[in-house]
């Protein structure tokens, strides 16, 4: 078991929702100059006969800086953990010509990772899953997606069409829920760093991680409680009743109002989140009778090239294997 972070932490990542009323700093409006230079870059991986996902960087020359991604990259990482990227004109472009902006935009940001063993880059983050069967992930249904942490650096959705109703992304900072269970809880802090069993980490079976750790400075997080369960129900591992105590403790923690932040996401609205630092969920939604009017996001798991270093008992995760 790692060290045990006693002290509370401080600064930009440990922001609340609270804080952030009436804080728009965090939204980025995609300026005309970047606007015009995803433009060229489409056209340019367009002339050169190419096709998502066979093309590279320097295929897509987009002008980052227009972008603010070197900025972005930082904040991701040494900031709030999320920023909004908002204003992408969705409705120019074809399904095709937004995977190749989308991937484009990744491959600048970071290095786009495998997301299933059939090795996608870009997920579809739409209502097809059998709800019946516990093996169906929650983001392929329309159900209320629990608050969690996905096994990449970081996580990018960008909304291709909303949902006829519901559907808020929801935020909520690893490091103000931490404060407040060091502040009214601390007793429980130790379970949160001895290892559980995780299912779905990009393994054929449930493998170890705490929820927490803290290494070099930083405080990481890993969480989704219904894989937590289903990870030592696969492993014939039952959770004690302190540890059940332990995760509905947190989920009542990340539920409160005065922590998380809710958005609706705008068609050509993208969203990046660092999976250490952020915990992210969905409420439910309804679709249209029309399938083409569906709800539809695209995820993107990206490494980054400024990730912080994890301990050795918070392996990390950046998609399933090649």
């Amino acid at each position: 078991m790692g060290l045990i972070l006693k002290q509370k932490i401080t600064g930009p990542a440990a922001w609340t929702g609270q804080d952030l009323t009436g804080d728009t700093s965090w939204i980025h409006p995609l300026t005309a100059d970047a606007i015009a230079s995803i433009d060229a870059a489409l056209a340019a991986v367009k002339a050169k006969g190419l096709t998502f996902p066979h093309f590279g960087k320097a295929d897509f020359p987009l002008d980052a800086q227009a972008l603010k991604l070197p900025q972005h990259a930082n904040e991701l990482e040494n900031g709030r953990g999320f920023v909004l990227l908002r204003g992408l004109p969705i409705a120019r472009y074809s399904d095709d010509d937004i995977n190749i902006i989308y991937y484009g935009i990744g491959l600048h940001l970071g290095e786009p990772v495998r997301q299933n063993p059939k090795g996608e880059l870009l997920g579809s983050v739409m209502n097809v899953g059998d709800t019946s069967l516990k093996t169906t992930r929650v983001y392929e249904t329309n159900l209320y997606l629990p608050y969690h942490s996905d096994p990449s650096d970081v996580v990018g959705l960008l909304c291709v069409r909303k949902a006829k109703s519901g559907g808020v992304s929801s935020l909520v900072s690893v490091a103000a829920v931490y404060n407040e269970i060091l502040e009214h809880h601390p007793e429980f802090l130790g379970l949160y760093y001895r290892p559980m069993y995780f299912a779905h980490l990009c393994e054929p079976l449930p493998s170890l991680s705490p929820i927490f750790s803290h290494h070099l400075g930083k405080l990481s997080c890993r969480y989704l409680r219904q894989y937590i369960e289903l990870g030592h129900e696969i492993r014939v591992q039952p959770l004690s009743k302190v540890e059940l105590e332990a995760l509905d403790l947190f989920d009542s923690i990340i539920h409160k109002a005065s922590i998380r932040v809710d958005m609706m996401l705008e068609p050509g609205d993208i969203q990046f989140a660092n999976n250490y630092a952020v915990l992210h969920s969905r409420t439910e939604f309804e679709d249209d009778a029309n399938l083409a009017l569906h709800r539809k996001l695209l995820r993107l798991w990206l490494k980054m090239p400024n990730a912080r270093t994890l301990a050795p008992e918070f392996p990390g995760r950046n998609g399933f294997p090649g």
